[in-house]
């Protein structure tokens, strides 16, 4: 039976990192950028990088073998995938996201033992400085490439969102904590006959003004300032917290659920959308390691299963719940007043 078994698993999964900070240095380095432009050759590559010639080559040759780059007649070029989504210059650029991962999170995950003996934060926080929303929300540069960081990580769900929800049924929706407005964006391109914009802290607002008018939405979508947790939600037909609800304890998901309860009208629906793990925790690995960096970045958030949304939604009062998938780990669970 033992000749049978092989480690070729545990010793990829083990080894993981290697790959995944080589995709993450080529972002921070702006290779994709560089080529989607033109198709550049190693020497033309490495020039412009300015990289050292010991390991450039194995650099380079390294993102084909991850299938990140093609390699035809010495000359390197992005990947259908890469061009789309990591070439800065592109309107599609995600790498957002993942320029904080390679920036933050990944030299705070190599504490995840400590985290979870203790249950606390290791983030900035374990060294007596502010968390992760003090320090991002008190500098205009650090708040804007967070909120594109989130734009870009919640784009594809936002489509879905717009897609399957029956927003005809409905004429406004407000976005709470909608950094840039990723979601009412898509939701408005998608329904011209939908208004309403994002509910988040006042020096979001020049954010969301830009990206909103760079969509030609700036009459339909505004800008509402508030802070969710010392102020009513402002009232409209369809309420939603995208990525949201995780980054707190139980008794504050408990509060913003009831507080959207509170400001929708009879038949209003709440929309959550979030990487909702499966209800037997079995399948769903982003969003059950989404709540372990939870465990990293915040005191009390956590991830959940669409069970456990749909009891906290009837606790406040929703008379209908339903659980329907977005894309790859993300659902929302809809809640009807």
């Amino acid at each position: 039976m033992t000749d049978q078994l092989k480690p070729d698993k545990i010793m990829q999964l083990g080894m993981a990192f290697w790959g995944s900070k080589t995709m993450l240095s080529a972002i921070e380095l702006e290779v994709f950028t560089h080529l989607g432009e033109k198709p550049l050759t190693l020497d033309s590559l490495k020039d412009r990088l300015k990289l050292h010639e010991r390991s450039a080559h194995d650099f380079f040759d390294a993102l084909v073998a991850l299938g990140l780059l093609h390699k035809n007649d010495g000359h390197y070029s992005n990947t259908p995938e890469t061009d789309h989504f990591l070439d800065k210059s592109k309107p599609s650029y995600m790498g957002g996201m993942l320029e904080m991962a390679n920036h933050r999170l990944y030299r705070f995950w190599g504490n995840l033992t400590a985290g979870l003996k203790t249950g606390e934060p290791q983030n900035e926080i374990k060294q007596g400085e502010p968390s992760l929303f003090e320090a991002v929300y008190g500098d205009p540069i650090k708040l804007e490439g967070f909120l594109k960081a989130m734009t870009g990580l919640s784009m594809g769900a936002n489509v879905e969102v717009a897609r399957k929800f029956p927003f005809k049924k409905h004429k406004t929706h407000i976005d709470i904590g909608g950094a840039q407005g990723g979601l009412p964006v898509q939701v408005a391109l998608a329904h011209p006959h939908i208004t309403g914009g994002n509910f988040d802290l006042p020096v979001v607002q020049p954010v969301f003004e830009d990206y909103v008018q760079s969509f030609n939405l700036q009459n339909r979508l505004k800008f509402q300032p508030g802070n969710f947790f010392e102020d009513d939600l402002p009232g409209a037909d369809v309420i939603s917290m995208g990525h949201i609800l995780h980054d707190w304890n139980q008794k504050e998901k408990d509060m913003l659920i009831q507080k959207a309860y509170d400001a929708l009208p009879h038949c209003g629906a709440l929309i959550v959308v979030e990487s909702i793990i499966d209800d037997a925790r079995k399948e769903n690995a982003f969003g059950l390691l989404m709540s372990l960096n939870m465990l990293i970045e915040t005191p009390g958030g956590f991830d959940f299963t669409g069970a456990d949304c749909c009891g906290w939604m009837e606790k406040a009062g929703f008379k209908k719940t339903e659980v329907v998938h977005l894309m790859g780990p993300d659902s929302m669970v809809i809640g009807i007043k």
